[in-house]
């Protein structure tokens, strides 16, 4: 059976919305900086020792990326040395219940395959 025209527009507007979703959250890294502000990190160095194994590179195009996306917000404070810290924006907030789905989809998933 064929599928309609607004069908498809509608599939594909969908398809193109959840692309850009896991465009801006999915890396190995992304969530869990955004994790780690949630919990009260909110210096570079702080958010680095929280997620362990990532590079200050690393950390620092992440950052960026998300800040990029409206996640977080970098403030500079005029110390000496500078201070740098960052938050998460109210929009980032929107993120929680999508990633508590993801967690108990997780939990169920690893029960499903790992049997733990």
């Amino acid at each position: 059976m064929p599928v309609n025209s607004k069908e498809h527009d509608a599939c594909k507007k969908s398809l193109l919305a959840v692309k850009d979703a896991l465009d801006v959250i999915s890396s190995k890294w992304k969530l869990q900086i955004i994790f780690a502000i949630w919990a009260g990190n909110k210096r570079f160095k702080d958010i680095e020792r929280q997620i362990g194994g990532i590079s200050p590179r690393m950390l620092s195009k992440e950052l960026k990326d998300l800040e990029e996306h409206k996640l977080i917000v970098r403030k500079v404070y005029d110390t000496q040395p500078v201070t740098i810290e960052y938050t998460a924006t109210p929009h980032a907030e929107t993120l929680k219940e999508l990633v508590d789905k993801l967690r108990t989809w997780g939990i169920k998933h690893r029960k499903a395959v790992f049997g733990k």
